[in-house]
């Protein structure tokens, strides 16, 4: 019964972290890498098998020990975990420290407002078919090749 009750408890622990991480804000990555890797460690503490004495003490039969890898995993995973989330933090410190710095704010030009308050609005005027036959803009390769020769 308590097996069952952990295997939900993982599973959900890993849908909220994984739901969270999809998301772009770095406390919501950290919330859900935080849930991911409890939910890690409970997935190696229920697959470690059952109990049993400890492996260094007595001359016992060895089938009575329990497994320290397990042990030595769910470390290494808490090791591991904690390292990145000192990076998100620091992240997320340097994230909040250029935001509160204002370095990346756009000024306000004097001169392009003095510009933008005395150029007369742009009338559009109309352009003739023939007017543009006419420009050197729009004649074909070929004419042009012709005219270098």
């Amino acid at each position: 019964m308590m097996s069952v009750v952990l295997l939900i408890a993982m599973v959900v622990m890993y849908a909220s972290g994984f739901y969270l991480m999809m998301d772009r804000s770095l406390t919501r990555i950290l919330l859900g890498f935080i849930l991911a890797g409890n939910a890690t460690n409970l997935l190696i503490f229920m697959m470690s098998g059952s109990f049993g004495k400890a492996p260094i003490v007595g001359n016992d039969d060895t089938r009575d020990y329990s497994d320290p890898l397990p042990q030595a995993f769910i470390l290494t995973a808490i090791v591991i975990t904690f390292g990145i989330t000192a990076f998100i933090l620091a992240l997320m410190y340097r994230s909040w420290f250029l935001d509160k710095a204002n370095e990346d704010t756009v000024l306000v030009d004097e001169e392009d407002k003095e510009i933008a308050l005395t150029t007369e609005t742009i009338t559009l005027e109309e352009v003739l078919d023939t007017e543009v036959e006419q420009s050197h803009e729009f004649q074909d390769s070929d004419s042009e090749t012709d005219s270098a020769v």
